[in-house]
């Protein structure tokens, strides 16, 4: 059977792809008389450019050309990829390269930022989600494929790259000159105690050891004294789908509904549910998400949030929600076609609806002490940052340990964490008074 490959991101440093097997696509004959007329337009149109077109072109250009067009008017994220491309995007997903470190899509016809990548130089040079890319090294990106930004985007590490940024509040635009590099990205940054009973873990993407980090580091966490949960998506543009699954799976019960999926196929449309696999933590969770989060982690907080089984606090994610299928054609070239779209166990399509947190925090200046330079948009970076200006040694891998200085300081400049903290702290007093009661 034709092997195919589900796309569920797309990231300048990271592509991330779900490979599965036997999906069913091949040829398939219709019955509309209505098509093979259009078939015949098609083929007279053809003709007539070959024979009477100024320059000679040949066929297979003019064919790729009309692929392109056709994949790009059906939505902003299939595409047809000749072979040269296809490689590339292969050769991407297997290996590291110079890249930036950020996740784009086409909203409103404009290139735009889902996510800029924690750690990666598009996020250290300051680039947000919901940044307009309208020009790249000067040149407008006015109906730009998102694969040929992806090529004027990527280049060789330590060369540089001038991309030209609106944004929205800002009155002009915005220029930045960006180093590329070799992106590798940790999917768990460094996991802590906020205060002696609240854990912390910030998931950067859904790589295929995620699940097993985050459950190592639960559990090292609850070694520590953690009985309830921070889950920190924040910026998260997504990853592998049964990843996604898996780390939900952490938090449900046997059966409850994770994602489904819906497309014209019958073979696309999926449930995905809960296994009843590894261990179960039943403690109180508080998943965070803001206009960077998408895709895996939307799945992550709808699954969360839909099954009743902790808090969605934040801002509203992207609504990247829609499944792409890279299905490889006989000459080495390859369609990215839309082939389903992700809901969340109440049903919602997560496509350009987005996860709606059920409390909303938006991201407030820090204190005025804080310059703007020093004041990164993540909790997990302050906490770094502070224990290397106090001289504090981080904690290691394996005991991440409660530093309460430096847990002040990262709330005083995280206002979103520091919601999240006072939330979880109260489900706590709350639970006491039952307590009591008995």
């Amino acid at each position: 059977m034709r092997k195919v490959i589900t796309v569920v991101g797309m990231v300048l440093g990271v592509t991330v792809l779900l490979v599965q097997d036997g999906l069913g696509f091949g040829p398939r004959v219709r019955d509309d008389d209505n098509f093979y007329q259009e078939i015949e337009l098609f083929a007279d149109a053809l003709s007539t450019i070959e024979q009477d077109y100024v320059d000679e072109i040949t066929a297979k250009d003019l064919i790729y050309g009309a692929l392109k067009g056709m994949l790009s008017s059906l939505d902003s994220h299939s595409q047809f990829m000749d072979p040269e491309t296809y490689k590339e995007i292969k050769v991407e997903t297997e290996g590291a390269f110079g890249g930036l470190g950020i996740e784009i899509s086409i909203r409103d016809s404009l290139l735009t930022i889902i996510s800029p990548i924690y750690g990666t130089p598009a996020y250290e040079a300051g680039l947000k989600a919901g940044d307009r890319i309208v020009k790249i090294e000067d040149e407008i990106t006015r109906d730009i494929t998102l694969l040929d930004a992806v090529k004027k985007l990527r280049g060789k590490p330590g060369s540089k790259v001038k991309l030209t940024v609106l944004r929205e509040g800002e009155s002009e635009l915005l220029d930045f000159t960006i180093v590329r590099d070799i992106v590798k990205i940790e999917s768990i940054r460094e996991p802590h105690m906020l205060t002696k009973n609240i854990g912390y873990v910030r998931i950067n993407e859904f790589q295929e050891k995620t699940s097993e980090d985050l459950e190592a580091a639960l559990a090292t966490l609850t070694e520590r004294g953690a009985d309830s949960l921070i889950l920190d998506l924040r910026n998260n543009p997504g990853g592998l789908l049964d990843v996604a699954v898996e780390v939900s799976e952490q938090f449900l019960e046997k059966n409850q509904l994770i994602v489904s999926t819906d497309g014209r196929r019958a073979n696309q449309d999926m449930e995905f549910r809960a296994r009843g696999r590894g261990r179960k933590y039943r403690w109180p969770v508080v998943v965070m998400v803001n206009e960077g989060s998408a895709s895996g982690s939307e799945i992550v907080a709808g699954a969360i949030q839909d099954n009743k089984r902790g808090l969605v606090v934040g801002t509203k994610s992207f609504g990247k929600g829609s499944v792409q299928t890279i299905i490889p054609l006989r000459d080495g070239s390859a369609l990215r076609l839309t082939t389903s779209k992700y809901y969340t166990p109440s049903g919602v399509c997560i496509h350009g609806e987005g996860i709606h947190p059920d409390i909303v925090v938006e991201m407030t200046p820090p204190p005025e002490e804080a310059t703007e330079e020093e004041t990164p948009s993540e909790g997990q970076k302050v906490f770094e940052e502070i224990v290397i200006e106090e001289g504090i040694e981080p904690p290691e891998a394996e005991e991440y340990a409660w530093d309460e200085e430096a847990t002040a300081k990262e709330l005083a400049r995280d206002t979103q964490l520091a919601r999240a903290v006072d939330i979880l702290q109260g489900i706590r007093v709350y639970k006491s008074f039952g307590q009591n009661a008995e």
